[in-house]
């Protein structure tokens, strides 16, 4: 399928990417361990000079929460349904007289958010459809003037603030309903027209609600960067919202880029985000059981700590604005290990550290974090093998620096560990996980931790041909 032809969900999805994949580099720090090709000097950026300030709190947070919410969610078949099921727009203009959410459902949104251990989140003001969730005064396929009857973005705003957190808007440049949405392409005047509309739009959602945080664009489909004029575009945006970080979908690098469905660093050491749903749908889709599991998520979520990443979330909402309930236990599951594990994710830093199926491992300055996924319990080996001795031993192979102490997070309990140039045993452990549905454990170094257990492969004292 040709780029043009399908946004980068669909693309995608393609590719078989709905399932979350590991960071992919050998050396386990979320970059791509080929080199890259020498690159031309770019152009000089011109959100450089205010990156780190603008997105210091982005940094922190680590983790977000999305919200596909539509005219697509009264079809309940997903955001997509209006495209891959061919409904005439006649047809599906009619969703919107019977859009009719309760009043200030994003209050539960953001109560869900908060007790997630989410720091921010990100709202669809208007999805491929092209239906706008403002008070917008360049057309009336909107939310006040269609079956609402009300500022749906101006709920949002206030339900997130009253919790605390980030405000943020995702924005679709592709849009199926306007007149001049595909024509743009091959029709000046009409590119022009809808250009104009589109930076109307942003302007509204710039200036109507206060400090915005994130303007998260989508699908640059069908225009390039230039005819989309998004170096004006992005001008206009931070003439308005000084401090806010924008992404890398509307053709330019922007503050950070946006792997989607998959966990992968940006091979620049840029700043990035993972963006995933819940099970495989972004919009709400009543037949798609595939939930992720709070193992899954906890997982993902250690992943992009642990590569220097984000991570958001995607609730869809029901029609009404409610969440579904499988939505809801997951992420309040999750809120609860993150109220004992918090450190372990909030503000960390990236880490070289090799993989590991049992663990997963994040830092902060000289301070690890073991996330042990599965508990090592008892082993039949323990009987032949001292290393294994007492039971329940977790062995790091490679750990460079000096530990200096080691504690389980839920418990505070310390742990007692032994060292030497091969690996870090941690011993005295419980026999059962101390918690679900990961168990952190916290190892003090001397220096910044670095996990390597390809490079001893070379010095280990080998004997004799045979068993020695």
């Amino acid at each position: 399928m040709l780029w043009s032809d399908s946004s980068r969900r669909s693309f995608l999805k393609q590719l078989g990417a709905a399932s979350t994949l590991a960071l992919a580099a050998p050396n386990s720090n979320g970059l791509d361990s080929q080199a890259a090709p020498a690159a031309q000097t770019p152009p000089a950026d011109p959100l450089a000079a205010t990156r780190a300030q603008r997105m210091a709190w982005w940094h922190q947070a680590k983790f977000g929460m999305f919200i596909h919410w539509g005219l697509y969610s009264i079809i309940g078949q997903m955001e997509w349904a209006k495209e891959v099921e061919g409904i005439p727009i006649p047809q599906y203009e009619l969703l919107a007289k019977h859009f009719k959410p309760r009043p200030n459902a994003a209050r539960d949104w953001a109560r869900l958010a908060k007790a997630a251990g989410q720091k921010y989140m990100v709202m669809t003001s208007k999805h491929h459809e092209g239906f706008c969730h403002w008070d917008t005064k360049l057309t009336d396929y909107c939310a006040p003037k269609q079956g609402p009857g009300r500022d749906l973005i101006r709920e949002f705003v206030d339900a997130a603030r009253a919790e605390g957190l980030r405000v943020d808007f995702y924005y679709s440049l592709m849009d199926w309903h306007h007149p001049d949405g595909a024509i743009c392409k091959t029709d000046p005047a009409a590119r022009r027209r809808f250009v104009d509309y589109t930076h109307g739009l942003i302007r509204e959602l710039m200036t109507n609600y206060g400090k915005i945080d994130i303007l998260w664009y989508d699908v640059d489909w069908p225009l390039t960067a230039a005819e989309w004029e998004s170096e004006r575009m992005n001008k206009m945006v931070f003439e308005l919202q000084p401090g806010i970080i924008v992404n890398n979908r509307n053709g330019l690098p922007g503050d950070f880029s946006t792997p989607e469905q998959e966990i992968r660093a940006d091979k620049s050491g840029k700043a990035w985000e993972s963006c995933m749903t819940l099970n495989d749908s972004w919009g709400f889709n009543r037949f798609d059981d595939a939930w992720k599991t709070p193992k899954t998520i906890v997982s993902n979520l250690t992943n992009c700590a642990r590569g220097g990443g984000n991570y958001l979330l995607n609730i869809g909402p029901k029609p009404d604005g409610s969440i579904p309930e499988e939505s809801v236990s997951v992420l309040e599951s999750v809120g609860k290990w993150l109220a004992t594990n918090g450190q372990a994710i909030y503000g960390t830093d990236r880490i070289q550290a090799s993989w590991n199926v049992n663990a997963n491992y994040t830092r902060r300055g000289n301070t690890l974090y073991i996330v042990q996924q599965f508990w090592p319990g008892h082993t039949p080996a323990a009987e032949w093998l001292t290393f294994f001795q007492s039971e329940a031993v977790i062995a790091i192979g490679g750990l460079k620096p000096k530990a200096l102490s080691a504690r389980l997070l839920k418990t505070g309990q310390r742990v007692q560990f032994t060292q030497d140039e091969w690996a870090l045993r941690l011993t005295g452990l419980p026999l059962q996980a101390p918690d679900q549905p990961s168990t952190v454990i916290e190892v003090e170094c001397d220096a910044e931790p670095v996990i390597d257990h390809e490079t001893p492969r070379a010095h280990w004292p080998r004997y004799k041909v045979g068993v020695s």
